[in-house]
């Protein structure tokens, strides 16, 4: 693995790698356990874009790996005043051990992989947000002890969560349904490619504007937020398209009993879902947000030190 970039360019082995080690440091990072395998290492962090989660999460994880974490905004580099993407990387390059980038225009990671000479992680752009994906199957394969053979339903914006779990979730042998407004699905190559992997797994990939068809006899239920960082200007009339995806106790009712209830948060009470699922018993939102730590880390060990072992 020489970026993180996009879940789709990852096998299912890659995946489930990723997904043991995550595991791993989880348990022994609560258990007292400390890794310093990312000793004299420095991860420089670009955001263009605010963030509560990724910021902490990426800082946390290389301070308790040894290493150390440089936040960079627009503000702080060159980057923000026109200087290129291409001579930022080479720079960059010259300085540190890798970059995560969350930022708006996927094109801005792709280049700095292309003209940079040091790892790349893709901490979220309007079309992909993998980091969060793979924190999402170590979530449910946490709580369900698999992955293959379940059921996902992704009700809402397809935006860049619903690409990247199209990807994720077909790629691991899952059936994925996703839900939204004819005029706001999913990017029609990440479609393509869940469609193309689901073969090869056996697995099925819906795409409907139907929530209750997508929901039913689902085992897990995933949402987002229907006003994304730079839509502010659109949210009446998102909230008005978007008010029949709405996750509440009666779509709950249409999965299995024993369905989870996933948000990459931020969530807005009321719009997207209720209080009542979202605090309800169902809700693993919180396991979901604490293991952006851990699956985190195990992408920044794989790229920053592939041959440590832990």
């Amino acid at each position: 693995m020489k970026h993180f970039i996009d879940i789709n360019d990852l096998t299912y082995e890659e995946i489930l790698d990723l997904l043991d080690l995550a595991d791993k440091l989880k348990k022994q990072n609560k258990t007292g356990i400390k890794h310093k395998v990312l000793s004299g290492k420095t991860l420089g962090m670009i955001f263009a874009k605010s963030s509560t989660r990724t910021r902490i999460s990426f800082e946390v994880g290389m301070y308790q790996l040894g290493g150390h974490a440089l936040f960079l905004s627009n503000q702080d580099i060159q980057l923000g005043r026109g200087e290129t993407v291409a001579d930022t990387a080479r720079v960059m390059s010259r300085y540190l051990d890798g970059i995560m980038i969350r930022t708006f225009d996927h094109q801005d990671v792709l280049d700095l992989a292309d003209h940079g000479s040091i790892p790349i992680i893709n901490g979220l752009t309007d079309l992909m947000h993998p980091c969060q994906a793979l924190t999402d199957l170590m979530t449910i394969r946490e709580h369900k002890g698999t992955l293959k053979g379940l059921k996902m339903a992704y009700l809402g914006d397809g935006n860049n969560m619903a690409n990247s779990l199209l990807q994720a979730a077909s790629l691991c042998g899952m059936d994925i349904a996703i839900a939204t407004p004819a005029d706001y699905g999913c990017e029609t190559t990440c479609i393509e490619q869940a469609r193309s992997n689901a073969v090869a797994q056996g697995s099925k990939v819906i795409i409907t504007t139907d929530a209750r068809e997508a929901v039913s006899g689902a085992d897990v239920i995933y949402t987002d937020t229907w006003v994304s960082m730079g839509q502010e200007d659109e949210k009446a009339k998102r909230i008005k398209i978007f008010t029949d995806y709405q996750v509440n106790s009666e779509l709950m009712s249409l999965a299995d009993s024993k369905a989870i209830f996933m948000h990459c948060l931020p969530a807005y009470r009321g719009l997207e879902v209720t209080e009542q699922v979202l605090e309800g018993p169902q809700s693993v939102i919180f396991d979901e947000a604490e293991n952006r730590l851990h699956a985190q880390k195990a992408v920044m060990v794989r790229l920053l030190s592939p041959d440590s072992q832990i």
